[in-house]
């Protein structure tokens, strides 16, 4: 295992530059949205310079974002795959939630968890990407009738709140599984925190590792 003693190396410098390009693109993304939909939020405005030029940048972040999260979709597509070890995983939720990972199967790189995230949030960006088009009128204006926009509109905002929703959970989750921050930082976790919480990952790097030297 690569890294340095103790450690096992998670993901690479690309994998990690990818992955908050596309969390800060969510984030401003998740501003700039909430400023234009209700009054009541529109000081956020403030924060892209006003209203005219957060109505301008907001559907370019959203561009950023789609071309970010292509490329992590594509890095990680294959890792996300649900597989029989999910449904063991998802049978064993109270014991996860409580912490005694002796009693949670043992799993590879993602738990079920993680791929919902992966999966839900590959779905609602495609959503939030043909209902934004159909209302970016700058640009897009020709291409549907006011009756599609609104519903389109509709459907964006509903979407978006999902989606910060997912966000949340995301974060919130990364957090209380202490040593998660550090593998989207460093690049590393500690083999104790993969042994806890991947053991299947952890031995399947172990034996990648293994025949590499035997090579």
């Amino acid at each position: 295992m690569s890294g340095t003693p103790g450690t096992v190396s998670r993901y690479t410098a690309p994998a990690r530059a990818n992955h908050w390009v596309t969390a800060i693109s969510l984030v401003l993304l998740a501003l700039s949205g909430m400023s234009l939909f209700h009054p009541s939020l529109f000081f956020l405005t403030n924060l892209f310079g006003g209203g005219a030029s957060t109505r301008a940048i907001h559907p370019w972040i959203g561009v950023v974002l789609v071309v970010s999260f292509a490329g992590l979709f594509f890095r990680f597509v294959r890792l996300n795959l649900p597989n029989a070890d999910d449904s063991a995983w998802m049978r064993a939720l109270p014991a996860v939630l409580k912490g005694d990972e002796e009693r949670v199967p043992e799993i590879g790189k993602y738990n079920a968890g993680q791929k919902l995230v992966f999966w839900g949030m590959a779905l609602l960006i495609l959503v939030l990407v043909i209902s934004g088009l159909l209302i970016w009128d700058q640009y897009f204006a020709q291409y549907s009738r006011v009756e599609t926009k609104r519903y389109a509109a509709l459907i964006h905002a509903i979407g978006a709140v999902v989606v910060i929703l997912i966000l949340i959970a995301h974060v919130y989750a990364a957090i209380w599984v202490r040593g998660t921050i550090s593998a989207m930082t460093t690049g590393s976790v500690t083999a104790g925190w993969a042994w806890r919480h991947h053991r299947k990952w952890l031995r399947e790097e172990a034996a990648k590792e293994g025949r590499a030297g035997k090579a």
